[in-house]
């Protein structure tokens, strides 16, 4: 059995501790807060132990981190080094710099990188996907994704490297291939200097577009990625509290006459029913599969670095935008 050590066993992390002990793959855990390793170490029955110790470990297979963004490419590659596999959460680095070469060291080493892209993993996004590839949907024209909602506010990011990668992740997925331009425009509401809002379009080789609206300063909660082909379209609305109607499949018609602007043909949505699956663990269980099959992860290294070049433009122009206000 595959054996992973934790690392950063705080908001998020201690999801991770949770699920990989579940799945009867957690060895160890590192955590500087001596309370919080005391309690997970208590509730899943492994060690706490240090950085150093996990790395030098024969036993452990894997190292998996939730620690600050800005140490992401530094352990990915002291644990590589070390001869360890490594799942990351997002965002794999803070630079296509970065980034690169984390993707250089694990095909040095031959280590498995996964990025921690929930949404990749979640049941209903993968029957999106897969109708996508399979062309009920036609050729994408356009996917707009609103992530929003009141806080969690940060200080250590905006709210586009907070939010944004999520839904990056999912339209490179849907579009397969990376924007030839980027533009982003957004507002420091609460704290100066640190967007709570962004707005972000994507142009790609095949003609279709992507346009993100993203806030954590939002009167309520909304999760939801619409894809428009000419075939149809789609509607994950991830917020929608029944899970059989998160996914909605819109076959609208279009009557064209010559000389006459177009007139559509409504239809009722198709609701697609899908297994519930807790996303985590899907995606927990994917990286444990990965390893033991020596196969590539769904959001390996090379892409998070796509998803990191599409979020390095979009924060150099949502930079200059916020210096336009000023």
């Amino acid at each position: 059995m595959t054996k992973i050590a934790h690392v950063g066993c705080g908001y998020w992390g201690k999801n991770l501790v949770r699920d990989f002990a579940q799945l009867g793959a957690l060895a160890a855990i590192v955590e500087p807060n001596e309370a919080q390793a005391a309690k997970l170490s208590a509730a899943h029955d492994v060690p706490v132990r240090s950085l150093n110790e996990v790395l030098a470990d024969p036993q452990i297979d894997a190292l998996s981190f939730a620690t600050p963004a800005v140490t992401h490419a530094s352990l990915a590659i002291q644990a590589m080094r070390a001869g360890k596999h490594v799942f990351m959460e997002k965002p794999l680095a803070l630079s296509v710099e970065e980034g690169q070469e984390v993707v250089e060291v694990a095909q040095e080493t031959g280590k498995l990188v996964m990025v921690g892209h929930l949404l990749q993993y979640h049941a209903i996004f993968a029957e999106l996907r897969a109708r996508v590839h399979a062309g009920e949907l036609g050729a994408i024209q356009h996917i707009y994704s609103n992530r929003m909602s009141l806080g969690k506010f940060r200080l250590e990011e905006n709210v586009w490297w907070s939010f944004a990668p999520h839904d990056i992740s999912m339209v490179l997925a849907l579009v397969g291939e990376e924007p030839v331009s980027v533009t982003a425009q957004g507002n420091a509401q609460v704290t100066p200097g640190i967007a709570d809002w962004c707005t972000a379009q994507c142009r790609f080789p095949s003609g279709a577009r992507a346009h993100f609206n993203i806030s954590w300063y939002h009167p309520f909660k909304e999760q939801r990625l619409v894809v428009i082909g000419d075939k149809g379209m789609a509607v994950f609305e991830d917020s929608n509290p029944e899970w059989d109607k998160k996914l909605a499949i819109y076959r609208h018609g279009l009557q064209r006459a010559e000389g006459l602007a177009p007139v559509p043909s409504k239809a009722d949505p198709d609701y697609v029913v899908v297994e519930q699956v807790n996303p985590l663990k899907a995606e927990c269980q994917h990286f444990i599969d990965c390893i033991a099959a020596g196969q590539q992860p769904r959001s390996n290294a090379q892409e998070g670095l796509a998803v990191l070049r599409v979020l390095q433009l979009g924060e150099e122009a949502l930079q200059a935008s916020l210096k336009g206000d000023a």
